[in-house]
C-alpha cells in the first residue's frame, strides 16, 4: 500500500472514530436524574398551613446537587400528598437538580420535612433522614 492511501484510511478512521464519539456522547446525557415515585396531589383553596424559616436550613441529602432554604422564607400550604403536606415558597423557587432541573415543594410531616412534591412530574422525592425545620407561625 502507498502511503498515501494509508493516510487516506487513516483519516477516515480518525474521522469515523470522532463522529462515533459525538454520538454516543450525546446519548449519555441523563447520567445522573432525580428518583421520584407517583403522588396523587389533592390542591387546596383554602391556606391552612403557613409558616416562616427562622434560620437557613442546608439540604445535603437532597439527589445530586445540596440546596438551600434560605432565612424568612415563607411558605404556605398548597395541598396534600398520601406522604403529608406539600408547601410551596413564593420567595424562593426551590429545584432539585441532577441532569435535569425539576422545580420541588416541599413535604411536611408536623414540622419536619420529609420529602419534595414533583408538580409537573407528579412526584414524590423522599428526603432522608427527615429534619426538622426552624419555623415560626
Amino acid at each position: 500500500m502507498r502511503s498515501w492511501e494509508r493516510m487516506g484510511m487513516q483519516g477516515r478512521i480518525t474521522r469515523v472514530a470522532g463522529i462515533a464519539g459525538l454520538l454516543f456522547s450525546a446519548c449519555a446525557f441523563d447520567l445522573a436524574h432525580v428518583t421520584y415515585k407517583p403522588a396523587a396531589f389533592q390542591p387546596r383553596q383554602d391556606v391552612t398551613r403557613t409558616f416562616v424559616l427562622s434560620q437557613e436550613v442546608p439540604l445535603r441529602d437532597t439527589p445530586c446537587f445540596s440546596r438551600i432554604l434560605r432565612k424568612a422564607t415563607h411558605w404556605e400550604q398548597v395541598g396534600t400528598i398520601a406522604e403529608g403536606d406539600v408547601l410551596r415558597s413564593k420567595d424562593q423557587v426551590l429545584t432539585l437538580e441532577c441532569s435535569n432541573v425539576h422545580e420541588a415543594y416541599l413535604v411536611m410531616a408536623g414540622d419536619k420535612l420529609i420529602g419534595f412534591f414533583l408538580p409537573v412530574e407528579k412526584g414524590f422525592v423522599p428526603h432522608s433522614p427527615s429534619i426538622s425545620l426552624p419555623i415560626e407561625r
